[in-house]
């Protein structure tokens, strides 16, 4: 089974975004304009809206307009984005237009472009895309482009479609223009996603430092949005200034935000954020373009996208001369997460663990004596051959030859397998003081760590395979 979904992300080290200006810190404010491309009967829906609205509990009203409803939207753009506007209007911002919704709003749309904001399209309609069949969603991904297009003079080069469908990301992939794609809200710095072998940038957005939650009962005052916002800031900068600078995003509505309550939060926040030094306001396509420019797509090996043959051949060696380890890893689960050094580690343990006990000792008995016969007869594996003569096992003296094999043999007379340790970890003395000191344990005892520096030394391998 292939797991699709990657859970491991940039890991523990994530690459440092290079800001410009050495910033510390870029934010990155979303307008959502969706008024005017709402679900209404009137736009040839099948019942009126429910989503994101003043109205708790909204539900749609098949085959009705909803007055209320309605003017809620109008309000978003009659008065909040104009509000929003005053505040944003110096700010480097992105929209994402609804495109039946900038249609409807050409004056809102000159103020936006006027002011520099990135026009990015939020898709044909504002509806829910869960059940809409594949092919009607790319009909209507094409739509919002040409209706986009012929708005504001330019094709969109971001796509954000929200309230998006498990075909919404393949489909802004498979149209073919977009420099970026926004669905997707698992990180904080942009990443490459793989469709049919061809790469597309994601730059994430977010739905916690969202106006959003107004509507869904997380925040009920200003105060309370702008102490998120300053404390998402607060924190992330404060990782920027140790050295692990990232991106905040901030997403607004112009019927929720817009609000004069809710505005004023906006306000403070970039006041806030505009105190510090080392900020980047920056659009989503300033940062799509810098993080091409600085972290190009590198096509690399992945090892779960890999046929059972190659991964065999390319991993059967790790755990030595026990192939039955790849093999199995193979026909289990992998996703993204095993195409490190570590996650496949971690699955190649998981997996040595649930072996036979006949079968863990076959892999113990596998394993050549250190600076032994087999060395000395230059019949090794590659990997062990490399592993001895890194700890200068190749180049012993008589006497440091006689103390291995005088140390091995009894060893492995006492134990019933030989002598195993990640050579890696230790120098010549250190190893050979660990042989003098373990031949002496009891053999349950050195069966437990010599399965462990089994497992160490395959954790080794990969990383010398999986840079």
């Amino acid at each position: 089974m292939r797991y699709s979904r990657d859970m491991r992300g940039y890991g523990e080290n994530i690459p440092d975004p290079q800001w410009p200006g050495g910033a510390r810190i870029a934010i990155q404010i979303v307008v959502n304009y969706e008024e005017g491309g709402e679900n209404s009967i009137e736009h040839g829906d099948a019942a009126s809206e429910g989503f994101l609205s003043e109205i708790p509990g909204a539900q749609p009203w098949p085959g009705q307009r909803h007055w209320n409803m309605e003017t809620i939207y109008e309000y978003g753009a009659r008065a909040g984005f104009w509000r929003l506007h005053r505040i944003l209007r110096d700010i480097p911002v992105t929209v994402y237009g609804v495109a039946t919704a900038l249609q409807r709003s050409p004056e809102q749309t000159r103020a936006m472009m006027d002011a520099g904001w990135e026009m990015a399209t939020h898709g044909y309609k504002w509806i829910e895309y869960k059940d809409v069949p594949r092919e009607t969603e790319a009909e209507h991904i094409a739509e919002a482009v040409r209706i986009h297009t012929e708005v504001t003079g330019s094709r969109p080069l971001g796509f954000y479609q929200g309230r998006a469908s498990m075909n919404t990301v393949a489909l802004g992939c498979e149209e073919g223009g977009f420099e970026y794609l926004a669905d997707t809200y698992a990180d904080e710095l942009p990443f490459w996603h793989v469709h049919e072998g061809k790469p597309q940038l994601m730059v994430p957005y977010t739905l916690d430092a969202n106006d959003m939650r107004f509507a869904n009962g997380g925040f009920t005052n200003g105060e309370e949005f702008f102490l998120y916002l300053r404390d998402s800031f607060d924190n992330l900068y404060r990782e920027g200034l140790e050295g692990a600078p990232r991106m905040l995003s901030i997403g607004l509505h112009c019927r929720l935000a817009g609000r004069p309550g809710r505005a004023e939060a906006v306000r403070r926040f970039i006041e806030h954020a505009r105190a510090h030094e080392g900020v980047w306001f920056a659009t989503r396509l300033d940062i799509a373009r810098h993080w091409k420019q600085v972290h190009p797509y590198q096509d690399r090996s992945r090892p779960s996208e890999m046929d059972r043959a190659a991964f065999v051949k390319a991993f059967g060696g790790i755990y030595e001369h026990s192939p039955f380890i790849a093999e199995r890893v193979w026909d289990g689960e992998m996703g993204p997460v095993h195409d490190s050094a570590a996650g496949l580690a971690t699955r190649m343990a998981q997996v040595f663990r649930a072996a036979s006990d006949e079968e863990r000792l076959g892999v113990l008995t596998a394993h050549p004596d250190l600076a032994g016969k087999l060395a000395a007869a230059k019949r090794l594996t590659a990997e062990s051959t490399a592993e001895q003569a890194s700890a200068g096992l190749d180049a012993l003296t008589d006497a440091e030859r006689a103390e291995f094999t005088r140390l091995n043999d009894a060893y492995t007379a006492k134990h019933g397998f030989p002598f195993i340790i990640a050579v890696r970890d230790h120098d010549k003395a250190g190893i050979l003081a660990a042989m003098q000191t373990r031949v002496e344990n009891d053999t349950a005892t050195e069966r437990g760590e010599a399965e462990a520096q089994v497992m160490r030394i395959a954790e080794l391998r990969l990383k010398e395979v999986l840079k």
